[in-house]
């Protein structure tokens, strides 16, 4: 698999490393490694696509973030190369995909906070590009528009700085509680918050997206859409494995996300 974020964002997410833990779980046993090659763009991720396929010493990848009509979709087809996409059937035709409802899980978030009473959120999603960001923003603008909820979006990357820098954008809108697309940012907005003098919840209140042990030790302890993120390394290694046997595309749907609250929400 390749890993496009920068190597600095990579090492902060715990969830790659969830998921890698996963992929292991399936693909050791199976006789398969796992490869991890980190790149710092799209025309790098491609031109490696290309390099072990011709090669033919790597037997399938993992696609991940997604865009809409992503390129890498009809690359891996006429590479022959078996492929595995993290994300929405709708972003990937003609390829198997591990399946995580964004959309839903954003509505539940929404709805979680406006039953709190939240009537001004704040949202700190991924790069705008990514498929996953914008079904997640839809998701959270759907639940906003029939809560009459006022929602304000920052675009970030996923970053403990950029997290930082969107917190403090979306200040500005004067929400009573944030949602961060990843625990990382959420870690973030709970520094700059205290930085300003605001305090977690009673001030504003933040939720998290990942639920990372990282959301259990923070200081509130932070509420999380968790997702079982090593079950869904499975599933992607299991697709995967399936799709190197030559089995026709499937869906596989990971396990739906479920929101634990913890002491970051009033």
């Amino acid at each position: 698999m390749v890993l496009a974020r920068a190597s600095r964002v990579l090492g902060e997410e715990p969830y790659y490393h969830e998921f890698l833990e996963g992929l292991e779980r399936v693909l050791t046993p199976a006789g398969v490694s796992v490869l991890v090659k980190v790149v710092t763009d799209r025309d790098a991720e491609s031109e490696t696509y290309e390099r072990w396929a011709a090669e033919g010493h790597v037997g399938g990848v993992v696609l991940l973030d997604l865009v809409p009509d992503d390129d890498r979709v009809e690359l891996v087809g006429r590479l022959s190369l078996p492929a595995v996409v993290l994300g929405a059937p709708s972003t990937a035709p003609g390829l198997p995909t591990v399946w995580t409802d964004d959309a839903g899980f954003a509505r539940e978030a929404i709805r979680f906070l406006a039953s709190r009473g939240h009537e001004s959120i704040g949202h700190i999603t991924g790069p705008a590009t990514f498929a996953h960001t914008q079904l997640r923003r839809a998701g959270a603008e759907k639940e906003a528009q029939a809560r009459g909820v006022r929602l304000t979006h920052a675009v970030a990357d996923y970053s403990y700085e950029s997290g930082r820098t969107a917190t403090a954008e979306l200040l500005a809108a004067s929400p009573t509680a944030i949602v961060c697309d990843n625990d990382v940012m959420a870690l973030a907005a709970l520094e700059t918050l205290r930085d300003r003098g605001l305090s977690v919840p009673a001030d504003i209140s933040v939720v998290a997206w990942d639920d990372s042990a990282q959301c259990q030790l923070a200081v509130p302890a932070l509420s999380a859409m968790s997702h079982d993120v090593g079950r869904i390394g499975e599933l992607g290694a299991r697709a995967l494995l399936d799709a190197m046997a030559g089995a026709p595309p499937a869906v596989y749907e990971a396990p739906a996300a479920h929101l634990v609250i913890r002491a970051s929400t009033r």
